[in-house]
C-alpha cells in the first residue's frame, strides 16, 4: 500500500533529512519550501516521484490553500511533518526579528495543522507531527520570540491531541522536541558535543513517527536535558542559562 507524506520546509536540515529518510522507506513524498530549486534537487535524490509545491509558511491564508492543493494533488496524505520554521537570537528585543519566528512558528504553523487535521478528520486516520524544539519547555534570555512560539507549537499539538482522541478516530498526533541540530539558527555557537547532525535527528524522528508517540525528544541524549530544564528550580535555572 502507498505510503503518503507532507513534509514542510523540506529544502533544508532537519525537513531535507527526514524526507530522504522517509523516502528510503518507500514513502511517496509531497515537498515544501520557499526555495524550489532546491525542492526539485532533492526529488531527483528522493526517486523523481515526489510532488514539489513552492510554499511561504509567513503568508498563512496561502500557505494553507497550497497545502490543501498538494494534498488533493497526492490523492490524500497519511502523514503531515510541520517541520518548517524560524528563529534568531535576539537578546536586544528588536522587533523586525521577532516578527518572523511569530508569523511562521504561530500562525502559520497553526493554520497549516489546522488543514491538516482537518484532512486526517475527514479521511478517518492520519498522523500529524509538528516540530517543535526542547526551547519550548522554559524561558530563553538570547531567544524569546522562538522559545515562546515552540511554547506554542507543543501546546498545539497538545490540544489537536486532545481533539483526534476525542474522535476515537486512528488518528496520531507527535510533538518533536529536537535540542541543538546542525543547521543556521545553532551553527557557530561552542556546543559541538551537543549538536546531532539533521541525519541523526531524522532518524529518531523517524522512530518517533513509526511508534506514533505523543511526544519525543530528539536525539537521546537530550532526554536527560529536557527533564532537568523541567525540573531546575528557577534560581538555579536562571544561573545556568
Amino acid at each position: 500500500m502507498t505510503r503518503t507524506a507532507v513534509v514542510t520546509g523540506a529544502s533544508s536540515g532537519i525537513g531535507r533529512a527526514l524526507a530522504l529518510r522517509l523516502a528510503r522507506d518507500g514513502w511517496t513524498l509531497g515537498l515544501t519550501g520557499r526555495r524550489v530549486a532546491l525542492l526539485e534537487q532533492l526529488r531527483e535524490e528522493t526517486g523523481g516521484t515526489a510532488f514539489v509545491q513552492e510554499m511561504d509558511v509567513a503568508d498563512a491564508p496561502a500557505a494553507m490553500a497550497r497545502l490543501e492543493e498538494l494534498i488533493a494533488r497526492m490523492g490524500g496524505a497519511d502523514l503531515v511533518v510541520l517541520n518548517a520554521g524560524t528563529g534568531s537570537r535576539n537578546p536586544d528585543l528588536a522587533w523586525e526579528r521577532e516578527a518572523p519566528a511569530l508569523r511562521v512558528n504561530v500562525t502559520g504553523f497553526a493554520a497549516l495543522a489546522g488543514v491538516a487535521m482537518r484532512h486526517f478528520l475527514a479521511r478517518g486516520r492520519g498522523h500529524l507531527v509538528g516540530i517543535s524544539s526542547v526551547s519550548a519547555l522554559r524561558g530563553n534570555r538570547y531567544a524569546p520570540a522562538y522559545a515562546a512560539s515552540k511554547a506554542f507549537v507543543s501546546h498545539y499539538l497538545e490540544c489537536l491531541w486532545y481533539r483526534a482522541a476525542k474522535s476515537g478516530l486512528p488518528i496520531a498526533v507527535t510533538d518533536v522536541q529536537p535540542g541543538f541540530v546542525d543547521t543556521d539558527l545553532v551553527r557557530g555557537q561552542d556546543r559541538m558535543f551537543w549538536i546531532a547532525t539533521p541525519e541523526q535527528a531524522a532518524d529518531a524522528i523517524y522512530g518517533a513517527i513509526r511508534r506514533r508517540r505523543k511526544r519525543a525528544v530528539v536525539t537521546r541524549r537530550w532526554v536527560l536535558v529536557a527533564w532537568l530544564m523541567r525540573a531546575l528550580p528557577d534560581w538555579l535555572y536562571r544561573r545556568i542559562v
